[in-house]
């Protein structure tokens, strides 16, 4: 099964990891995912939208995302993952740097989904070895 941006649910039972995977799922979501554009099937993020603020915008939306980087550190789940993500955010904030094209890949790409996608697969492995 898989949760609201295609991020894999974990098993139903409670370990030390799901109220951090819970914390990883809703920052991703307010980032990627939180409004609905009316009319549309489409949704859009706090990412996206600040993104649209020139100048500073992606830049601000670093800190969460970084977060995010700093949770799969401190589970210790693995250098590829690390860089994986790294390369998802620098490609976030150096696109969406751009004026206009890159807001719109910005509101696409949504990096913050997939760094929740790689983070839950990694503790459904790590699960796994236990």
């Amino acid at each position: 099964m898989q949760a609201e941006g295609g991020i894999p649910e974990l098993d139903p039972y409670e370990d030390e990891y799901s109220s951090i995977l819970k914390r990883i799922e809703r920052l991703a979501d307010w980032l990627d995912g939180k409004f609905l554009i009316p009319g549309t099937n489409f949704r859009i993020g706090w990412d996206g939208l600040v993104g649209l603020i020139p100048g500073i915008g992606d830049t601000l939306t670093l800190i969460p995302q970084l977060y995010l980087i700093g949770v799969a550190m401190q589970l210790k789940l693995g250098r590829s993952l690390f860089l994986k993500m790294l390369l998802n955010v620098l490609i976030d904030w150096s696109v969406g740097s751009i004026p206009f094209f890159g807001d719109l890949f910005d509101i696409v790409f949504k990096s913050n989904y997939r760094n929740a996608r790689l983070v839950a697969e990694a503790i459904r492995e790590k699960r796994v070895e236990f």
